[in-house]
């Protein structure tokens, strides 16, 4: 048995003995769940029940905490103690995106140090120019935007972003989905396959696994195709250039030439599975922060004014983007960021199975059991940060000299990428995008507005990741 931290005199309470929603035999909690706006019923909860509290989804035990010390312990013990859940892994395979995300055990320690070394900070820089041709494209686009004075569908733009710069990055190529009508777009697909999966995730039976949805096969398949053309190019450039087996340009080199050398024994369908991991998590998450970083800036003059001086001092006036001694410089633009992220957290929750028994927060949760993490509570907690609801980068600055606080108790109590082992790998490219897109915006556009439709807050829907629903942009070229 393992704990989360050090355990009191006290014995551990049963899972059975915590506050809980009430709910229906066999069904449990199930109907009072609604895929799409999840997190909000989970945080409902525990403003309720409080920090710790419990539910059922059919015959699925979850237990719920938010406390951040609580939180920081259980993820730290992934993926050993904790692991991502056997329904998943299931669904992932069939999917075919069953790479480190998904994967639990000795599978997710064969593959994680070759998808480490395609997203360490070394290898985002040496790709530094291709993100900011992607950042021109957009750039671009905005230009016309601007000049015709159009709305822009600010996260369709961003997805398409995000989408290139993971394929130029991951895959040596770039889709230029910017550019390309929307029947085009690859982000298509992974609309449509999200919001598929999460559902599945979330229904008390997966009937999926035995009636198979026609239309999300569709579209998987197609994502597919994608990835085995991805694939097979890697494979001619290895063959065409045996100097890239040692120092391949990108991710899917590396994975390609590890499993022909027969490293940590990955097979075609894991390196498939990784491929597809990359396309549909490095689309969603920077993208969906963006759009909510945008929306926050609009409303909050002050912010937005003091990152644009920031930017207007640091890098030269209407270019895309500085070096990287420039980008890092950028500390302002990136308190912003995480001030979004505490915020607006696009994975509010993180769910993880026990594959022991465990004793969380003083509960003991038995092998099989889930636990949630919520994100977002601890963050919006005044004892945590003084008036939570307002949006103030300060918070992440030192007193000092402006820079940003890198162990401050705000990192330990708002944690956007995770802890632990599994901490989110690919960190570090999400931050030189938002870093670089919010450059270019400062710097060549005035923002005249970003608004969700009948004003107000933006609604918050939930497709494995948190997304801005329905905001238009309008801009004027400085």
């Amino acid at each position: 048995m393992s704990a989360t931290q050090p355990q009191a005199a006290s014995a551990p309470r049963p899972l059975l003995s915590v506050p809980r929603p009430p709910g229906l035999p066999l069904l449990g909690n199930a109907l009072q769940i609604k895929s799409e706006s999840f997190h909000q019923q989970l945080e409902a909860w525990e403003r309720k029940y409080g920090q710790t509290f419990a539910f059922r989804i059919g015959s699925r035990r979850f237990l719920a905490v938010s406390d951040p010390d609580v939180i920081a312990a259980v993820l730290r013990q992934r993926p050993g103690t904790f692991n991502r859940g056997p329904r998943l892994e299931q669904v992932a395979k069939e999917v075919g995106f069953h790479g480190l995300f998904s994967s639990n055990g000795e599978t997710w320690k064969r593959q994680r140090p070759m998808v480490l070394a395609g997203l360490d900070p070394s290898h985002t820089r040496t790709f530094l120019p291709a993100i900011a041709d992607v950042t021109g494209r957009l750039k671009t686009r905005w230009e016309l935007a601007a000049g015709s004075g159009a709305s822009i569908d600010l996260l369709s733009d961003l997805m398409r972003y995000t989408v290139d710069v993971t394929t130029c990055l991951a895959f040596g190529k770039n889709l230029n989905t910017l550019e390309q009508g929307d029947g085009a777009a690859i982000q298509q697909h992974l609309n449509v396959i999200f919001p598929a999966l999460m559902k599945r995730l979330l229904t008390p039976v997966d009937f999926r696994r035995w009636i198979k949805d026609k239309g999300i096969a569709r579209h998987v398949e197609a994502l597919r195709v994608d990835v085995a053309g991805f694939i097979d190019a890697a494979r001619k450039q290895l063959a065409d250039e045996p100097q890239l087996r040692e120092k391949p340009r990108n991710l899917i080199q590396a994975l390609v030439a590890a499993k022909d050398r027969g490293e940590g024994g990955i097979t075609d369908a894991e390196l498939s599975g990784n491929v597809l991991t990359m396309l549909l998590a490095g689309e969603d998450t920077t993208a969906n922060t963006l759009a909510w970083m945008t929306w926050l800036l609009f409303t909050n003059p002050q912010a937005l004014a003091r990152a644009r001086d920031e930017v207007d001092r640091l890098m030269p006036k209407g270019n895309v983007v500085g070096t990287v001694e420039q980008l890092s410089a950028l500390q302002e633009v990136e308190a912003c960021a995480h001030e979004a992220m505490r915020l607006r957290p696009v994975a509010p929750f993180n769910i993880l199975h026990a594959g022991e028994d465990v004793v969380v927060g003083g509960v003991m949760v038995p092998k099989g059991a889930f636990v949630v993490c919520l994100m977002r509570p601890a963050g919006l907690e005044p004892s945590n940060f003084p008036q939570p609801n307002a949006y103030d980068p300060a918070r992440w600055r030192s007193a000092e000299d402006g820079s940003l606080k890198a162990m401050s108790s705000a990192k330990r109590v708002s944690m956007p990428f995770g802890a632990g082992p599994r901490m989110c790998p690919g960190r570090y490219l999400a931050l030189t995008e938002i870093k670089m897109v919010a450059a270019m915006l400062l710097s060549n556009f005035e923002i005249e507005d970003v608004s969700a439709p009948g004003g107000g807050a933006p609604a918050e829907k939930l497709s494995l990741t948190m997304a801005p629903v329905g905001l238009r942009m309008k801009l004027r070229l400085r």
